[in-house]
């Protein structure tokens, strides 16, 4: 079956589907961080923050475009899902919304606060152990296995055409509310795993402002996708680390990709570099960010991002659920 790759107009239609459930996070300037970056003139920064979602991440967008695309199909059968954690609780806040058994398989290492929000609302959760997963493919196997032998639904938290779509409702919420303060954009920052976060952005940003400098950030030992551009096609890394425990996917998913290749620019940032940015917003703004969602301000403050332009700055944070204990020892580092 030929691949689809979603579009703007896929990305518009999921917007009531969204606004149903949940109301936008916010755009919020940052006076410190514009400071911070020396800019000249009226340039603004802005941070879109995730974090203020129900489930305290980005992920519930595509998690409930799927879910009410899929709901007539699912029926009474359990939907299966393998997640890091933030797709875990966002397909299980979806499961609680449409009435649907959800099954989230998790690596043994997520943080509690992922396992804990996962639960809250609904899910069962399974664990598969993400040191050997490499080697054995049990994230994969457990996720078919349950689906195989329960008769479930298979969910992917990124490689998926309504999940893309569902996404990019946050990237429309940006431009529309850039336009209605009559400003302009010349840099977008957004994280990239496997690109179902980056890829619905990018469709919405693109559209919206066609000059802006798209620039994808993910970690040093994770950069699947930097490796990806350079060499012109998907780059698999058999064992991605970092702090950063939503970023360390395998490689871009397949419908994302043909969306990703057209950003100019990704950037691999150091954990160290990750965490004093964490330790940063922290001071500046008071938000405890998780290292995922934290990466893009790195990318700025360890002057890797060129920030050049005479408009405006956009860095998405994906996330906050990250637990107090990790926390603090990486903000002390």
């Amino acid at each position: 079956m030929a691949l689809t790759i979603p579009t703007i107009d896929d990305v518009r239609t999921a917007v009531p589907v969204i606004r149903s459930h949940f109301s936008p996070a916010p755009l919020i300037r940052s006076y410190p961080l514009e400071k911070a970056l020396g800019l000249k003139g009226d340039r603004r920064v802005w941070i879109k923050d995730y974090g203020w979602t129900p489930v305290g991440s980005f992920k519930l967008m595509g998690a409930l475009n799927w879910m009410a695309r899929h709901s007539e199909a699912i029926g009474t059968r359990p939907v299966a899902a393998h997640s890091s954690g933030n797709f875990a609780s966002g397909i299980a806040y979806a499961g609680h919304r449409y009435g649907k058994r959800v099954i989230v398989v998790m690596p043994n290492t997520a943080p509690q606060i992922k396992f804990d929000r996962t639960r809250s609302w609904g899910a069962e959760v399974r664990t598969y152990d993400i040191a050997r997963d490499h080697e054995t493919g049990e994230r994969e196997q457990l996720t078919r296995t349950i689906t195989q032998e329960e008769n479930g639904i298979q969910a992917s938290p990124y490689d998926d055409h309504a999940v893309i779509a569902g996404n990019g409702v946050g990237g429309l919420e940006i431009v529309e509310m850039l336009k209605r303060e009559q400003r302009g954009l010349s840099t977008f920052l957004c994280a990239v795993s496997g690109g179902g976060l980056m890829a619905g952005h990018a469709l919405a940003i693109a559209d919206g402002f066609p000059q802006a400098h798209i620039i994808g950030v993910e970690p040093a030992e994770a950069n699947d996708f930097q490796q990806s551009l350079l060499a012109g096609e998907r780059v698999r890394i058999e064992r991605p680390t970092s702090i950063c425990d939503g970023l360390c996917s395998y490689d871009v998913g397949e419908h994302n990709w043909p969306i990703l290749r057209n950003i100019p620019t990704a950037l691999a940032i150091p954990d160290t570099d990750t965490q004093a940015a964490m330790k940063w917003m922290y001071q500046q703004h008071g938000l405890k960010i998780e290292p995922s969602g934290a990466i893009t301000i790195a990318a700025a403050l360890s002057g890797q991002a060129k920030l050049d332009g005479d408009a405006d700055i956009v860095f998405v944070v994906s996330g906050r659920n990250v637990d107090e204990d990790r926390f603090r020892d990486w903000i002390s580092s």
